[in-house]
């Protein structure tokens, strides 16, 4: 019942109740990427991505992110292409989490590896 809940009146969990019926009567499947989420797009070129988790555009990974606006380039025909040996898999904002980067981290936690002159 929360689930159903949530998924008439919250948007960022997943898809809306109208986001879903018009998916379904307009919306024709392009493609999904690795992380889950799946790219549709409508008669008249409307895009749009239906997040496999918590709703993030920093979760769409650079071969989509060309197509989803709509960026002509070499990605657009083929969307599983290949990557290079040195490319990192995509990964999404991790700002305010707890695997975000700290520049001042160290193994004891988040203490500064210096000390300021006025302590």
């Amino acid at each position: 019942m929360l689930t159903l809940f949530k998924k008439i009146f919250t948007w960022w969990n997943q898809e809306t109740f109208g986001t879903k019926l018009k998916t379904i009567f307009f919306g024709k499947l392009v493609g999904s990427d690795i992380i889950g989420n799946k790219y549709y797009e409508s008669k008249n070129g409307k895009r749009w991505v239906i997040y496999a988790d918590t709703v993030d555009a920093s979760k769409i990974p650079v071969e989509w992110f060309s197509w989803i606006h709509y960026t002509n380039n070499k990605i657009e025909k083929d969307h599983n292409f290949e990557k290079y040996s040195w490319q990192k898999p995509h990964q999404s904002n991790l700002t305010g989490t707890d695997e975000a980067y700290y520049p001042n981290k160290n193994k004891d936690g988040n203490k500064k590896k210096y000390s300021t002159w006025k302590e």
